[in-house]
């Protein structure tokens, strides 16, 4: 008998040999699908974790999501407040919670993107950790000083910058916040040098802005506009690429003269990085009905929120891209906490 004949005999024998053992297999691949078909997902309860404190901006943003969502999944979807650390507690629980997709994060760009750029001693790695789901939107940010303030326009602050090297400050809501990296993207864009000023809250940063003891900040629209309205507050610019609806007669940053300069503070649901891709299709589904949603949609207007929505795919690029990027600029500027 030659080789490949005895090849083929001995496969042969050990496939009836074997016959029993498929047999057996079989009958209990059918039964687990069985099983996954009469429990397909979402068979319970979902949480969403906020890091942020309840009626913040990210908060309010879970809360006028949840209601439609829950409809949607046939299944309660509540929102858990995991305040602190400037978010990185609640992230750092959905990094190592059950990848199950019942325990979410609603992630932040401070949080997810700039806070671990500048604090190496976060607990989870942000570009290894988690897995985005779909991106919510972005609520645009606002250069403001007090209404006492010199300038009048954002080409006269920028002169003004310049003329005081090292001796205007610039407020924001804590190290890693959006506020501080719009700041220091600001003075990397425009070869102005201000000295941070963090605070424990965006409130407190207002509240001296208002009174003249800080020179500027870089806050979001919703969190500014009243105090714009009020006249307390001087808007010089936005933050973004296109004019704010809440505020059409003020110009952009590149429209007054900074090329190229754009960052808004955006949300993006997500989960941990071992998420199944078949729920977490389910979870962008979910979420891009619900933001499309007229009454949610006028809800997240209201609170500022530029809504985007889109596939898990494309949210993955853009968070990777994010991450990039304000690493890049906190290793530029020396930002890194010691």
């Amino acid at each position: 008998m030659n080789t490949q004949r005895r090849r083929i005999v001995g496969a042969l024998a050990l496939a009836f040999a074997l016959a029993p053992v498929a047999t057996a297999v079989a009958a209990t691949t059918v039964a687990a699908t069985t099983v996954a078909a009469t429990t397909s997902y979402p068979s319970r309860a979902i949480t969403i974790l906020v890091g942020f404190a309840p009626g913040g901006g990210t908060d309010l943003i879970a809360r006028q999501i949840v209601g439609r969502m829950a409809e949607l999944l046939k299944q309660p979807v509540v929102v858990e407040n995991r305040a602190g650390a400037s978010g990185a507690i609640a992230a750092g629980a959905v990094a190592k919670a059950k990848p199950d997709g019942y325990t979410l994060l609603l992630g932040h760009v401070s949080s997810n993107a700039m806070l671990p750029a500048v604090n190496p001693d976060v607990s989870y790695a942000p570009d290894k950790d988690f897995r985005a789901i779909t991106l919510i939107g972005s609520v645009p940010q606002v250069v403001v000083v007090p209404a006492r303030s010199p300038a009048r326009t954002l080409a006269e602050f920028i002169a003004l910058a310049k003329s005081r090297p090292g001796q205007l400050n610039y407020a924001s809501s804590g190290l890693g916040t959006q506020q501080h990296f719009a700041a220091e993207l600001f003075q990397q864009a425009t070869g102005t040098r201000m000295v941070h000023v963090p605070y424990k809250g965006s409130g407190a940063a207002l509240a001296d802005l208002m009174a003249g003891l800080v020179d500027v900040n870089f806050d979001t629209v919703p969190t500014v506009q009243q105090h714009i309205r009020a006249g307390t507050l001087r808007a010089l610019a936005v933050t973004t690429r296109e004019r704010v609806a809440g505020l059409p007669d003020v110009p952009t940053v590149i429209e007054a003269g900074v090329p190229d300069y754009e960052i808004g503070a955006w949300y993006m649901l997500m989960g941990p990085a071992a998420l199944p891709p078949d729920i977490t299709a389910t979870l962008a589904k979910a979420v891009n009905e619900t933001i499309r949603t007229p009454e949610v949609a006028t809800k997240l207007l209201g609170l500022g929120v530029e809504t985007a929505g889109g596939t898990p795919e494309a949210a993955q690029r853009y968070l990777d891209s994010e991450i990039a990027r304000w690493k890049a600029l906190a290793i530029d500027k020396g930002l890194r906490a010691r």
